[in-house]
Formats: structure tokens, C-alpha cells, sequence
């Protein structure tokens, strides 16, 4: 009995307890768009994202522990439309993937897990942004989520906000695993949970001059 309890004790708690689970769908190819008219307005900036004031991070855990994942190795960008969020891209190389474990950090790039070797790229790309979002959230953002070569439809609340020299973003929320093709289960006695949160800090610089 004393050996069953110290085993509970030890357990992780959920890492996607109380924290919004994206809505997932499959990712749909839109047609393509008519040619706009020559007086169409032309798409708003793209600012490029500061990689030394982002970060991308993922919380996975197993029976017994829980792991932080950081990726150092990312790029992308923030549309506006005047003032108004417009667009997001986010590329992520898997391989960056960084955690308190080297051995885990190998094991991750593995097929069992990413498989950096055949998808060196995680990938996402935004197809609606709405004002409004669950638990507070600023908004709601619509777009294709890339892992290991699966596409998704994915939306998921996040906090946006427009400086006038920054754009600043920040979403914290789950996926399962498996919707992406990540399907190891680990050990028998020390199972992973089907659930990952991913934390994401992003922060593009706007022009000032």
C-alpha cells in the first residue's frame, strides 16, 4: 500500500488542466481567390517577429513527470490591416526542440515524436482572426496547424495587442497528440498524457520612423 501511494504522489498533474483545448478540423483547401480589382486596397504590412522577445514552448507530461519543450529556432510574421490584426505565420524547426533532458531532446526528434529528419518543420498559418475569445482572450484566431506532416484546421483564443511600436501576442491552450500523428504512448508503467499545451509569446517590432 505505502509503495501505491508514494506512486500517486509522484504523479503529474494534467498539464492541460483548465487551459482551452483548440478546436480541430480537418484543414480544407480554400479555392483559389478571384483577382482582386485594380483599386483593391493591397494587403497590410507584414512585421517580422523578434525572436529574441518571442518564444514558442510546449508542456507535455507523463505519469510521473512533466517536461517543458522550447523551441529556439523560429520565424514568422504579424499582418496588420490599419490597426487590425490581419494574419500570423509561424515556422518552428523542430530539431531546435530543447528541454532538461538531452536524452529526451534526442528522443523527441525521433520518429517516435516529431521526426525531424522527414518533417524538419512545424508550421502555422492563420486564415481568420476575430475579436472575442473565451476566458478573457482578446481574440480568436482560425488558421492551418503543420506537425509531422498533418494539417489541421485549428482555432484557439489568444491576447493580442497593438502598440505603436510592437505588435504583441500571447495563447495558451491544448491539442491532442494523436490528431497530429504523435501517437507514442510510452512506457507501461509510465504512460504520456494525450494532451499538450502549447505557449506561445510572440512580439513584432513596428516601424517608429
Amino acid at each position: 500500500m505505502l509503495s501505491i501511494a508514494l506512486f500517486l504522489l509522484a504523479c503529474a498533474d494534467d498539464v492541460a488542466k483548465d487551459k482551452p483545448v483548440a478546436v480541430v478540423a480537418p484543414a480544407v483547401e480554400a479555392p483559389p481567390a478571384p483577382t482582386p480589382p485594380p483599386t483593391a486596397p493591397s494587403p497590410g504590412p507584414g512585421f517580422q517577429l523578434d525572436r529574441a522577445r518571442s518564444s514558442v514552448k510546449a508542456i507535455g507530461a507523463k505519469i510521473t513527470d512533466s517536461h517543458e519543450l522550447n523551441f529556439s529556432d523560429f520565424d514568422g510574421n504579424i499582418r496588420l490591416d490599419g490597426d487590425a490584426l490581419a494574419g500570423l505565420e509561424v515556422n518552428v524547426r523542430v530539431a531546435s526542440v530543447v528541454t532538461d533532458s538531452v536524452k529526451l531532446d534526442g528522443h523527441l526528434k525521433s520518429p517516435d515524436f516529431f521526426d525531424a529528419d522527414a518533417f524538419p518543420a512545424a508550421s502555422f498559418a492563420s486564415t481568420a482572426i476575430v475579436a472575442g475569445g473565451e476566458n478573457g482572450a482578446t481574440h480568436t484566431i482560425t488558421g492551418t496547424l503543420s506537425i509531422r506532416g498533418v494539417a489541421k484546421e485549428i482555432t484557439f483564443p489568444a491576447t493580442l495587442t497593438v502598440k505603436p511600436d510592437a505588435v504583441e501576442g500571447h495563447a495558451e491552450f491544448a491539442i491532442v497528440r494523436a490528431d497530429f500523428g504523435i501517437v507514442y504512448p510510452g512506457k507501461p508503467d509510465n504512460l504520456i498524457q494525450d494532451k499538450v499545451v502549447l505557449k506561445i509569446d510572440l512580439v513584432a517590432a513596428r516601424p517608429t520612423g
